[in-house]
């Protein structure tokens, strides 16, 4: 804080409100960070090193000559960058449930909170100090992102990632043709948190490896290899995929050659017909 004086001045002095800091050269102040600074004979300005929050106020550069007195005031607004010294810890949670995230910030002038999901699109969410997720998703599972920012210095950034459990689903299946005396492979992909664990079924039998069959499991899929197919081999097969928050099941089947196409349709044939009568059925009843 810089303060300047001329050859007629008999008495100056430095206040921080009503404190004298320095009166003349003399340092009435016991705080070390506090120095006069004067270069020259006409410069009385103060200096104080590591400024903190406390220092804030009005300081008085106070000059007295044989005609006169008058007073120099500065007012030190002291800025602090932004700080995030709370944010939720990382956590997991299942779907469909309540979360609230939370993200506390100090500095000054107080910091503007935001927040990201930081997924391919990474728009800001409508959250400050606390982002609330009603009913979340297994999308809405990732990386967050909050930022405190008050453009004194780079903003601070902190992030929590939520694990979002759910149960199985099914995604995909794929059936096989083999011909009598080659190898059959069906395959079962699911998706879950946690991973599912997958079980093979012949009509209401579980399957499990040996006597010709052989369950790998290869991540997120199972495969289900006969080898040296018979006849009593063709039909229907179940995949199961479950774990603690449910279960999925889907028909794979194993399909005798060129009947696949035939067995699709007799499908969709018997899902139309299925349709027909429940709609001949809701005229009926006029509902």
């Amino acid at each position: 804080m810089w303060c300047y004086v001329d050859d007629k001045v008999s008495r100056v002095a430095w206040l921080n409100r009503s404190n004298i800091i320095f009166a003349g050269r003399d340092k009435w102040s016991l705080d070390p960070r506090v120095e006069l600074v004067t270069k020259g004979q006409l410069e009385y300005s103060l200096r104080i090193q590591k400024v903190d929050v406390y220092d804030e106020g009005q300081y008085t550069c106070s000059i007295q000559t044989k005609e006169l007195s008058r007073t120099s005031q500065v007012f030190l607004i002291v800025q602090v960058p932004a700080n995030i010294y709370k944010v939720s810890e990382d956590i997991t949670i299942n779907e469909g449930s309540n979360v609230t995230l939370t993200c506390l910030a100090s500095g000054r002038p107080d910091p503007m909170i935001t927040w990201r999901l930081l997924n391919p699109s990474a728009e800001p969410l409508d959250g400050e100090e606390y982002l609330d997720i009603s009913g979340i998703t297994r999308t809405q599972a990732g990386r967050y992102e909050c930022k405190a920012s008050n453009d004194v210095a780079s903003p601070d950034v902190k992030y929590v990632n939520v694990i979002v459990n759910y149960a199985p689903f099914i995604k995909d299946t794929k059936s096989s043709d083999p011909q009598v005396g080659r190898m059959g492979v069906l395959q079962c992909e699911a998706f879950a948190i946690p991973k599912p664990e997958f079980k093979w079924y012949r009509d209401d039998k579980r399957l499990s490896s040996g006597q010709g069959i052989s369950i790998q499991m290869m991540g997120s899929r199972t495969l289900l290899l006969v080898s040296n197919v018979t006849e009593e081999d063709y039909g229907n097969y179940t995949c199961v995929a479950t774990n603690r928050l449910g279960i999925h099941n889907a028909s794979v089947f194993l399909y005798r050659p060129g009947t696949a196409n035939n067995m699709s349709g007799a499908v969709a044939v018997s899902q139309s017909l299925w349709l027909l009568l429940g709609s001949l059925t809701c005229l009926l009843l006029k509902c």
